[in-house]
C-alpha cells in the first residue's frame, strides 16, 4: 500500500478548498449528495452512473450485487452525514489478508467543527478528554500541528440497517485549524473490529498528511 501512487481529486486545485490530505489505495469517495438523490432503488439507472467507478472494480455480477448490499447502508446515511457537516466520505475495500481473505469495508469521513478560539495543543486535547468509554487515546505532533486521536466501540444505529445494534469500531482524529476556531473531524469506522490496531493505523496515516496550506501549488494538472 505504501508504494501506491495517489490520484489527486479536482477539489485539491480548488481556490475554495482550505484543508488537504491523502487516502491510500483501497478507498473510492462517495458523492454523498448523489446518492442522496439517487432514490431507493439499487437498480435504478441514477444510483448505477454514480456508484459506476466502483462498480468497475467488481466484474463478476455476484461481486456487484454483494457490494450493492454492502453500500445500503451507507446510502441510507447519506442525507445524516450530510446534516452533520460531512464534507467528504470514502469507502474504504481492502483485503482480510490475516483471516479469510474476505472484503473488509470501512468507512471514512472529514467533517468541519467551529468551535471558541484557545490554542491548538489545548483544542486537540480538549476533543479527547470527554469521550465516553474510550478505548485508546493518544496525541500526535503532525507537520500542520497538534492533534490527537480516540478509539471507541459503537453500536450500530438503525440507518445502517444490516449492522443494526453490531459493534462497531470508530477511530477519530481531530485535527485544530490554523485560526483556532475550527477543528477538521476525520473518522474511520468499520464492523472488522478485530483489525482495531491495523484501523487506528491507517487513520495516524491519513491524519498526518493533513495540511491547510495548499501542498500542490506548482504540480501541473497533466501530473
Amino acid at each position: 500500500m505504501s508504494n501506491a501512487p495517489y490520484l489527486i481529486d479536482e477539489s485539491a486545485r480548488s481556490e475554495e478548498a482550505d484543508i488537504w490530505f491523502a487516502l491510500p489505495a483501497g478507498f473510492v469517495a462517495l458523492p454523498l449528495l448523489e446518492l442522496t438523490e439517487a432514490g431507493d432503488s439499487s437498480e435504478g439507472a441514477r444510483l448505477g452512473d454514480t456508484l459506476r467507478p466502483l462498480l468497475e472494480a467488481f466484474p463478476d455480477p455476484s461481486s456487484r450485487q454483494q457490494l450493492l448490499t454492502e453500500i445500503a447502508p451507507v446510502r441510507r446515511m447519506a442525507q445524516v452525514l450530510l446534516e452533520a457537516g460531512t464534507i467528504h466520505c470514502s469507502l474504504g475495500l481492502h483485503t482480510d489478508d490475516e483471516g479469510d481473505g474476505g472484503l473488509l469495508l470501512s468507512l471514512f469521513t472529514l467533517s468541519w467543527r467551529t468551535i471558541d478560539w484557545m490554542p491548538r495543543s489545548v483544542l486537540a486535547l480538549r476533543a479527547v478528554a470527554d469521550t465516553e468509554d474510550a478505548e485508546h487515546i493518544e496525541t500526535l505532533d503532525l507537520p500542520c500541528g497538534p492533534a490527537s486521536l480516540v478509539q471507541t466501540r459503537l453500536t450500530g444505529p438503525p440507518e445502517v440497517g444490516t449492522a443494526t445494534g453490531r459493534q462497531l469500531l470508530q477511530v477519530t482524529g481531530y485535527v485544530p485549524c490554523l485560526d483556532g476556531e475550527r477543528i477538521a473531524i476525520l473518522k474511520l469506522a468499520t464492523t472488522a473490529v478485530e483489525h482495531s490496531r491495523d484501523y487506528r493505523s491507517l487513520l495516524r496515516d491519513i491524519t498526518s498528511t493533513v495540511s491547510f496550506d495548499n501542498p500542490l501549488p506548482d504540480v501541473p494538472d497533466e501530473e
